[in-house]
């Protein structure tokens, strides 16, 4: 009788085991997801997309991926992440205009609770949640902050920007612009020049694998770098490496760029390019004290592209060490277009107020300023913060080994809420209807996954594509783009699959079409909570971000 009860017993157990057995191989066979994200870098300031900067590691992911020459960003920080994020037009997450409270609902400054994160929704599949990097969504108050916002673990800080080598105020605006370095609600006080903000922020990604590795699930990664956004400071030995290389300036490297672009296949033989930016002085009339100047800046901002680089070749050494590189589906995306617009005028008032030392070093504090921007951006037209092409388009690189085609680029006309429904479609997850008690907002996206795997040449929406921002608008439906700049109301008309320079405005021939996306767009502004921008009492210049007039 015992002989049979332990017979019994044994088969049972043999069962339970064997089938949390089953439950583990299906969880650790669940894809693993890393979404990087690099701030205020331009269209073409990764070698794969033209750039005479050296990015070996992400250039090897684009070798052996997709590449897509239509990708869309909100055209600045905030607004950026908070539908990166959510998957929701950034009004309805909450952060319309930036993470500053401007006493709407659509403008609270950080992101409302029916707006759901991906940490949260990747937890509630059963995803380890991981962040390194730059927040910028929420930081008044802990309920706003990442690891109360679905990520189980998070290094990094909660506001826009830092210094790279120690976490002082920043020098800038009627008050200094505070700095919270965070490890997992923690706050961290650095010792100055003890480190550099972007390998820490690799390092950490890699400590957070590590210990993920223990636990028996599948991992949403977030690696948020702050490169090469202002300040501009860089490492030594990273600076050296560029010296010499802007010497030829922004005219010759910008045509040098156009043709890497051609020849790629990322500009298409019929497109159009920008035009020459009148606000940029030409190189070869500049003296040679005012080239010297130039090159620095350059050089300096090269430096942190290049080691932003470095950081995603730790995360891929590590990857491969723990032997799930062969599992995972990799992003990388830029939040906006390079920062231009300095020349003629100055919307943080942040002049070259702290410079105990050469630009670059952590006694510095400068910017790229335009004149590099327009070679940032090459070849479209504009800069941050603007709905032109240059402001809001990224480069766009999906690997994943045998599951993308290696070596592709394609059109796609994808979005940044195009992002959480292409993650839950690959990992499986049912967006969540409701959680902790609240009801989700729907996602206004389409997943990606047709375009990566299928070799779909771009998102089949059945939608168009909207944008505001700070009063500049846009709406993107097929080949046509409508587009207004504040404070203008005048609406211009582009054909982006002959004019992606935006060169030749055909709003007046096609009085048709500029009624029917007008129409359009107003609605969809008046479901997404859009409050007209001149309609807000504060003063432009004191809100952070605020356009102002050339």
């Amino acid at each position: 009788m015992n002989k049979r009860i332990n017979i019994l017993l044994s088969v049972l157990l043999t069962g339970i085991i064997g089938s949390k057995k089953t439950e583990a191989q299906t969880s650790s066979a669940k894809p693993n997801v890393i979404l990087i994200l690099v701030d205020d870098m331009g269209y073409s300031d990764l070698g794969n997309y033209g750039s005479e900067i050296k990015t070996p590691n992400l250039d090897r992911l684009a070798k052996e991926g997709t590449r897509l020459r239509e990708f869309y960003n909100n055209s600045i920080c905030a607004p950026t992440r908070a539908s990166l994020l959510t998957g929701q037009y950034q009004h309805k997450a909450g952060v319309g205009y930036f993470d500053v409270n401007l006493g709407l609902p659509a403008y609270q400054g950080y992101l409302n609770k029916e707006s759901l994160t991906l940490g949260e929704v990747f937890r509630s599949g059963g995803y380890s949640t991981l962040m390194s990097g730059k927040w910028h969504v929420g930081s008044e108050d802990q309920s706003q902050w990442p690891n109360q916002r679905g990520f189980d673990k998070f290094y990094g800080i909660l506001k826009g920007a830092s210094n790279y080598f120690d976490t002082k105020p920043l020098p800038f605006g009627t008050t200094p612009y505070p700095v919270k370095m965070i490890r997992n609600n923690e706050e961290l006080h650095p010792k100055d020049d003890s480190y550099y903000f972007t390998d820490e922020i690799g390092n950490n990604a890699v400590t957070f694998l590590e210990e993920q590795n223990k636990e028996n699930k599948p991992f949403f990664l977030y690696l948020a770098f702050t490169a090469p956004h202002w300040p501009l400071q860089a490492k030594p030995v990273d600076i050296a490496k560029y010296r010499g290389k802007f010497d030829e300036g922004w005219d010759i490297l910008r045509e040098k760029r156009i043709q890497k672009l051609r020849e790629s296949g990322i500009i298409l033989p019929n497109q159009t390019i920008s035009p020459r930016d009148p606000e940029v002085p030409e190189w070869d009339k500049l003296t040679y004290d005012e080239k010297q100047f130039w090159k620095a800046k350059m050089e300096v901002y090269a430096a942190m592209v290049d080691n932003m680089d470095q950081n995603v070749g730790k995360v891929l050494d590590k990857l491969k060490a723990l032997k799930k590189d062969k599992n995972t589906l990799i992003i990388f995306i830029a939040d906006n277009g390079a920062q231009g617009g300095f020349n003629t005028y100055n919307p943080l008032r942040r002049g070259l107020v702290r410079n105990d030392g050469p630009v670059g070093s952590s006694g510095s504090f400068d910017y790229q300023e335009q004149n590099w921007a327009y070679l940032s951006n090459t070849p479209l037209q504009d800069y941050k913060n603007n709905m032109h092409e240059g402001g809001f388009s990224s480069p766009f690189i999906a690997w994943y080994p045998s599951k993308i085609k290696a070596g592709r680029i394609d059109k796609g006309t994808g979005h940044i809420i195009d992002l959480a429904p292409t993650f839950y479609e690959l990992a499986g997850i049912e967006y969540p209807k409701t959680l902790n008690g609240v009801n989700s907002n729907p996602l206004p996206g389409k997943s990606l996954l047709p375009v990566l795997f299928d070799n779909a040449s771009e998102v089949n929406r059945g939608a168009p594509l909207f944008w505001e921002r700070a009063g500049n608008r846009a709406v993107r439906e097929g080949k046509w783009k409508l587009v207004s700049i504040y404070p203008s109301y005048q609406w211009e008309l582009y054909d982006l699959e002959a004019d992606r320079g935006e060169m030749n405005n055909v709003a007046a021939q096609n009085p048709g079409i500029v009624n029917d996306l007008s129409a359009k767009y107003f609605d969809w502004a008046d479901k997404t909570g859009v409050v007209e921008y001149s309609k807000f009492k504060q003063k432009g210049e004191l809100i952070p971000g605020a356009p102002q007039k050339k």
